[in-house]
């Protein structure tokens, strides 16, 4: 029998939280399998199988482990099953005999679509009274929309219930705090009460950069298999500012200021457990395809919850984008130890005055905030103001023959 204890994560982190079992008690697993995921105060990490074998699970889902802990058992002696695979035949005939026999059910008598799971009576009252599926609160088994949760709908119109509840409900819930989010939280109320924390705004006209995508996103993503996005034009830009304002790039360390002759820059990436803040290192050396690739495959750890502490740690500066949400403007927190970060937010059609005349430009604000301890008013509204003149002149990145195609390694 071999025990699965919780491995050491990092020097910092003492305790992680089982997240999920990936493999049932009792399962036989092989070598290297992932068993588990488990959830640091800063990532997600994955517990994979050291031998082949019947799994015993010795912790539930949720539970707080501390490194070195037993979380499961494998029993390597055990036998691996044979594959059923005359059974798994026969139940694929059985499965292909039910969907061929219900295929004419699925054929509607009334004009519901198919997509709706409603009895036939209540599919009738929708059509009939051509009430809105989506304003109906289903109490059928399986999210099966019922004749009474039709009636309930039209005698209440314009009235619908938080997704399992009743209507007037007065219900609370109570639901555990991740690692990752006690985390969040601690971190972004020391950020608030030990930086002298100020924001300063500008706005960038989007309009050559948009120009710049439409014509050559083709050949980009021909030439480099990515998609040029925005990020690498900010993030370039502020790679080049960072540079130019190194106080915007240092940290607070006691009594002395580090500054940073590079630009490791992170990128908020909000996921379904919490906003995580993945780096992409050495920004100012990187051609603009090679910061969308990173970001790209950062982003894509993000989601899929693979972040590493290495991912997640040594940013010298901070690029969060609002805008992809419908956020106008707003006023984003410091990630420390960093000193500044840039909020990105909604591209808007406004109508501008320029060279005279008013004309309509596609609009961005960005909003700096940034630790007057260490930055002054000067330095932070002249990097701003740095980074909106690369943006609105994208020419500036890089000079060359052909500067945009020199820049785009086109």
């Amino acid at each position: 029998m071999i025990e699965i204890k919780v491995p050491a994560i990092g020097e910092s982190i003492n305790e992680v939280t089982l997240l999920k079992w990936t493999k049932k008690e009792g399962e036989y697993v092989n070598r290297d399998e992932v068993i588990a995921e488990l959830e640091s105060e800063k990532a997600t990490f994955e517990v994979n199988a050291e031998k082949a074998g019947i799994l015993k699970r010795m912790a539930a889902e949720g539970d707080t482990l501390h490194i070195g802990d037993i979380m499961a058992s494998i029993d390597e002696t055990a036998v691996k099953p044979e594959t059923p695979i005359v059974a798994a035949a026969a139940e694929t005939t059985a499965t292909t005999a039910v969907k061929t026999s219900t295929v004419p059910s699925q054929a509607p008598v009334v004009a519901v679509s198919n997509d709706i799971k409603a009895t036939p009576v209540a599919s009738a009252i929708i059509a009939d009274k051509k009430v809105n599926p989506s304003d109906i609160q289903a109490s059928g088994v399986g999210g099966k929309i019922m004749k009474q949760d039709v009636l309930e709908a039209l005698n209440h119109p314009g009235k619908k219930a938080f997704a399992g509840v009743e209507l007037y409900s007065r219900n609370t819930r109570q639901e555990k705090m991740s690692s990752l989010r006690k985390t969040i939280s601690r971190r972004l109320v020391e950020s608030k009460n030990t930086t002298a924390m100020l924001t300063t705004f500008n706005e960038v006209d989007m309009g050559r950069i948009m120009d710049i995508r439409k014509q050559f996103k083709d050949k980009f993503k021909e030439s480099h298999g990515v998609n040029l996005g925005f990020m690498s034009f900010f993030a370039k830009a502020c790679a080049i500012a960072l540079g130019e304002w190194p106080s915007v790039n240092a940290y607070i360390d006691g009594d002395q200021i580090l500054y940073h002759d590079y630009a490791d820059i992170s990128i908020a990436v909000s996921t379904p457990r919490g906003l995580t803040v993945p780096v992409i290192r050495n920004v100012e050396s990187l051609s603009m395809a090679e910061i969308e690739k990173e970001v790209i495959v950062l982003a894509g750890k993000a989601r899929d919850s693979k972040l590493t502490a290495e991912d997640l740690q040594g940013g010298t500066f901070t690029i969060t984008n609002g805008g992809v949400f419908g956020s106008l403007m707003s006023t984003p927190i410091i990630n420390i130890p960093q000193s500044a970060i840039l909020g990105m937010h909604k591209i808007q059609e406004r109508p501008m005055a320029v060279n005279g005349q008013v004309q309509i430009r596609p609009m961005m604000y960005l909003a700096l905030s940034y630790d007057h301890r260490i930055i002054d008013g000067r330095e932070s509204v002249s990097f701003l103001v740095r980074v909106k003149e690369l943006l609105e002149q994208p020419e500036l990145l890089l000079m060359g023959k052909d500067p945009v195609k020199t820049l785009l390694e086109l």
